[in-house]
């Protein structure tokens, strides 16, 4: 598949999405969020990566969100009667558009595998509401993340602030709505909003995949369940979470793949385990594996 902002690759079970528009700075067009859900979920439906990763080109990591993405919204007819009509159901429009562009990142969260992010430059604007959608994130030396729409009178409003507010304290995450000021990756190492900083991208391509493949070695099943029990617990109360860990476990436990891993350890090979199955999806009138 042939994409505009996006170059996916799958080997040794790790999926790699680059954003490839570095002379556009990769600001996220309005091929962007259709192209990115289709691609993630596809990797998930066919089970065909343990981990992905994604990172970009050129200066920054993205520019955040073009203002073409809004352009349906902010044409109005000459016709004083579809004018009026247009004025009615802006609101309306506006937040199925808003609510379209944060199942874009929602879907890294809802995907089955881990999700790591290499970063270089600038993460502006949009592009804070991707980072913190992912498991994990990696910084160059140089790169900086940035509130930026309050710099142009806007309310962040595609995921930033329901997923900062659980990886920065409040106060952090205020200051930087309020001001749009850059936060510097050795700042976001030190509040624990980066896992690791490196002093360029290639090394930082050559870590984070080092990382990935760490985890793609692990048993699919397991890290599988600990994404889904770590997201419901950051949500919900400790009882709630124990039980919902009880419950999981109760249905999800593979012994065959726990003697794997020990076995595997014990006679110092890779371990062979399963891979996380393909996903059910409905085509015409039935379902289909």
């Amino acid at each position: 598949m042939i994409y505009k902002c996006f170059e996916v690759s799958v080997e040794n079970k790790i999926a790699h999405i680059v954003l490839n528009r570095p002379e556009k700075r990769n600001s996220m067009i309005p091929e962007f969020w259709d192209e990115l859900p289709e691609i993630v979920e596809e990797l998930d439906l066919n089970a065909e990566a343990r981990v992905i990763v994604i990172s970009s080109t050129g200066p920054h990591f993205t520019a955040g969100i073009d203002t073409a993405v809004f352009s349906n919204n902010a044409a109005q007819s000459d016709d004083p009667i579809v004018a009026e009509k247009q004025r009615r159901t802006h609101g309306a429009k506006l937040y199925d558009t808003v609510a379209y562009l944060q199942q874009t990142f929602t879907c890294l969260e809802e995907c089955r595998v881990p999700v790591l992010v290499a970063i270089q430059g600038g993460v502006i604007g949009g592009g804070v509401d991707l980072i913190t959608a992912c498991d994990m994130r990696y910084m160059t030396a140089e790169s900086f993340l940035t509130i930026f729409e309050i710099n142009i009178g806007m309310t962040a409003d595609v995921g930033t602030f329901p997923r900062i507010t659980k990886l920065l304290p409040e106060g952090v995450v205020k200051e930087l709505a309020y001001t749009g000021r850059r936060m510097s990756a050795p700042e976001a190492k030190s509040l624990g909003f980066v896992n690791e900083i490196f002093s360029d991208q290639e090394s930082l391509l050559e870590g984070v995949m080092k990382i990935a493949q760490q985890i793609a070695s692990k048993a699919p099943l397991a890290i599988y369940g600990s994404k889904r029990i770590i997201n419901y617990s950051r949500d919900h109360s400790t009882a709630d979470s124990l039980d919902y860990i009880g419950i999981w476990n109760a249905s999800m436990l593979q012994n065959a793949e726990i003697m794997e891993a020990m076995t595997a350890a014990a006679e110092k090979r890779p371990a062979e385990f399963l891979d996380i199955p393909k996903k059910r999806r409905k085509m015409g009138s039935g379902i289909v594996d």
